[in-house]
């Protein structure tokens, strides 16, 4: 079924992001992130005592691709 469309605004689109105008089977944004963050981290709240005296965070990545754009 044909699809009207009126006015359209895009404020902001992202890396991730999918815009269509119309219609449309199926849509699939793909996106990736890593974080890596020591002992205490994203912590959230009020009041919030951390004591982790010398704390290290050790990261290890063995393949070199996380994300393939086929």
């Amino acid at each position: 079924m044909p699809a009207k469309v009126g006015a359209v605004k895009v404020v902001n689109l992202s890396s991730s992001s999918i815009f269509n105008i119309g219609d449309v089977y199926s849509m699939s944004p793909n996106s990736t992130a890593k974080t890596f963050a020591g002992g205490g981290s994203f912590n959230t709240g009020n009041g919030i005592r951390v004591n982790l005296g010398s704390a290290k965070t050790y990261i290890y990545d063995s393949d070199k691709v996380d994300m393939s754009y086929n």
